[in-house]
């Protein structure tokens, strides 16, 4: 995987960091721009081509593109015209204010502006027409390679553009990040917390208002002087309310910027203010301490220039903070860390990375409702080591991410309802069975399951161990996930379901005919019976037995097992080595049989002759295999049908190709029970055997 390095800026710009290079070509950005300035050409992106194939995948755009370069469409081109500030950012024919909302909150960061958008590009020397930016994706940065063609119509931008149209980098960037989703149209409607997450690597949270603690204006105070990234916005009860406009000029359902909070002396005394911007570029506030309110006559002009207060229909407007409560709904916050905004002293916090994937049939359970799946989720041990300085309980932040679900949108993928709880871990070093949630309440749980891309809360729990489970509400459903843990002290994690182990039983020694029992020698004349008198089956032999025993059996569903499969069965058995089984191999394979044919009636749990893909886990592990997430997601692709249920034959054969597995390692592995080391005749020699 190749990665570009970045090394140290000038003062003020991000620390050195490693970043992926994405473009298919492995190529990085500066590899690119030198190819095409030593050929005289200018950058072309076959990734994202000038097509109708990135803007859109299903609504054809009304206003027909035309595809042109910044200096085909203005003389003097610019990168950055005056500093990148929140005034370029005016939203053009693409619902993606919510984008629009964290670039602008993203102008009032230097240093995390100066990740995203990197200095070493323009439309002086070494302009080649390519231009690149800088993304972070579950827990990792990829730098973003795109030509600068751009969508116009009539000679002016379609979609994002600044409010000097000689400057081009915001329209780049949605570029990138239009890239980075699939399609322009892709970035249609979304949360503002998901692209400031993408612009900072932070960690996101949510607060309703309404019932926002008394501090609350302290808190948004402390998020902007840290940098942190702040949007906010109205509810709609319905789809008619969308982007609808109240007789105060603020728009329904539509994502806005916070860029400052401050306090103003009014009639001698001070007035909470804060400042909110409209990424439209236009259409603001109209109230109390709006633009053009009577409230500016009575402050100082001094005053009036300190807050930058202006008359201009720029979208941005300054309100009563105790408006701003009563008018917006939600206020999304992403921190640059998890430090605690609640609080006045600046923490490092530690973080922790769990990358996982909710598959059906074996690790997509539902959540708490959904009893009989729930059990079969990932489930991750979390250790709170120390208390907070001077608490009795341990702070952490959890934050659950559904990935790639945007970019997927062109297949019809949506984004799924997702949440998680905190379970008290009970001391068994296993994976946690159902009975277990039958008899035990959660510790603590996300506020919702919602169908957001992260979901996110913040908690503080005794010092303990403890079982986090990630889940989507309903079962059966499909996607990758990033669990981040964010704790103040050292929190410990541990993957429950990565550990693999077998145990196998030794096969018995054979017993003598002297020394059988009658319920042997009654089995030895069943079994010459059907061997000859070589006493030994062949796979045809056995495969004719076998079918004939369990069609017998009312309790469970079969179909006939294949001759492959008791080719399988005889290669598990023979000791001889000559192809056949012999009668003591036979008697050992039929108390296997039994053993495991109880096994499956266990484990039918509604007796309908099937067992659940879900309840494989289980029975595997009564059976001596103990096998991780992706083993079973690969056992229940094999041997599960599309109702994700399993016939006594699939199971037979699942075990069957287990215990082959098990017992080959097991021979290789003799001095060292963790691992083997095979040559090409050996390897061959494993892979014919199993």
């Amino acid at each position: 995987m190749p990665y570009l390095f970045q090394g140290p800026g000038p003062q003020g710009h991000p620390s050195p960091m490693e970043v992926r290079i994405t473009h298919s070509s492995g190529q990085s950005f500066e590899q690119l721009r030198q190819g095409c300035l030593q050929k005289g050409i200018l950058f072309e992106d076959a990734d994202f081509p000038a097509n109708s194939s990135s803007l859109f995948y299903s609504e054809r755009p009304q206003v027909p593109s035309v595809w042109k370069r910044p200096g085909e469409i203005v003389k003097k081109p610019e990168f950055i015209l005056g500093g990148a500030t929140r005034t370029d950012i005016c939203q053009g024919d693409l619902g993606d204010c919510w984008l629009l909302a964290a670039i602008a909150s993203l102008t009032l960061n230097e240093r995390t502006l100066l990740r995203v958008l990197p200095q070493d590009q323009g439309f002086g020397p070494g302009y080649a027409g390519i231009f690149h930016f800088q993304f972070w994706q579950h827990n990792e940065w990829l730098d973003v390679v795109i030509d600068d063609r751009l969508p116009t119509f009539r000679d002016r931008l379609v979609f994002l553009h600044s409010a000097d149209n000689n400057e081009f980098w915001s329209a780049l960037l949605e570029k990138a990040y239009a890239k980075l989703n699939g399609s322009y149209e892709a970035l249609k409607g979304g949360s503002t917390i998901e692209a400031m997450e993408d612009f900072t690597g932070g960690v996101a949270e949510t607060f309703e208002t309404k019932e926002a603690s008394e501090n609350f204006y302290e808190i948004l105070e402390k998020a902007l002087k840290r940098g942190s990234l702040v949007g906010c916005s109205i509810d709609v009860r319905n789809a008619a309310e969308s982007e609808a406009q109240t007789p105060f000029g603020l728009i329904k359902g539509h994502a806005y910027t916070v860029t400052g909070i401050d306090q103003v002396n009014f009639g001698g005394q001070n007035i909470e203010l804060i400042r909110v911007r409209n990424p439209w570029g236009q259409v603001e506030w109209n109230g109390s301490w709006s633009d053009n309110s009577s409230e500016w006559c009575s402050v100082d002009p001094a005053e009036q220039k300190r807050l930058c207060h202006t008359a201009l229909d720029d979208g941005e407007f300054w309100m009563a903070y105790k408006d701003f409560k009563s008018y917006f709904d939600k206020v999304e916050i992403c921190n640059l860390t998890a430090d605690a905004l609640e609080d006045n002293a600046l923490h490092k916090w530690e973080v922790t990375v769990h990358q996982g994937s909710w598959v059906r049939g074996s690790t997509a359970g539902g959540c708490r409702n959904f009893l009989d799946t729930f059990w079969t989720n990932p489930q991750i041990k979390l250790s709170l080591t120390e208390k907070d300085e001077g608490q009795e309980e341990c702070t952490f932040l959890v934050a659950l991410m559904q990935k790639d679900r945007r970019k997927l949108k062109r297949f019809g993928v949506n984004m799924l309802t997702i949440g998680y709880a905190i379970y008290q871990y009970p001391g068994k070093d296993e994976h946690l069975n159902k009975d277990f949630f039958r008899y035990h309440a959660s510790k603590a749980r996300s506020k919702t399951f919602i169908n957001l891309r992260e979901v996110s809360d913040r908690f503080k729990l005794p010092p303990g161990e403890y079982i986090l489970i990630p889940s989507t509400f309903e079962p059966h459903q499909e996607a990758d996930f990033c669990l981040r843990i964010f704790s103040e002290k050292k929190a410990i994690t541990e993957d429950m379901d990565g550990d693999v182990d077998i145990n196998l039983p030794e096969p018995p020694e054979p017993t003598s005919p002297n020394q059988e029992t009658e319920e042997e020698r009654q089995f030895r004349v069943q079994f010459e019976r059907i061997a000859g008198k070589d006493m030994k089956v062949t796979a045809e032999e056995l495969e004719y037995v076998l079918n004939a025993v369990l069609q017998k059996k009312k309790d469970i569903k079969f179909k006939k097992l294949s001759l492959i499969s008791c080719k399988n069965i005889i290669s598990l058995m023979d000791t001889s080595g000559n192809g056949k089984l012999e009668f003591d191999d036979f008697k050992v394979f039929w108390n296997k049989l039994k053993k495991w044919t109880n096994l499956f009636l266990q484990f039918d749990a509604d007796k309908s002759g099937t067992m659940s893909s879900y309840e494989l886990r289980v029975a595997l592990k009564a059976a001596g295999f103990q096998l991780s997430n992706h083993l079973l997601q690969l056992m229940v692709l094999r041997y599960a049908n599309e109702e994700l249920q399993l016939g006594f034959d699939d199971f037979l054969n699942c075990l069957v190709r287990l215990e082959n597995a098990g017992r080959v390692f097991q021979a290789l592995s003799a001095k060292n029970k963790e691992f083997i080391h095979l040559n090409i005749n050996e390897f061959l020699n494993l892979t014919m055997n199993i």
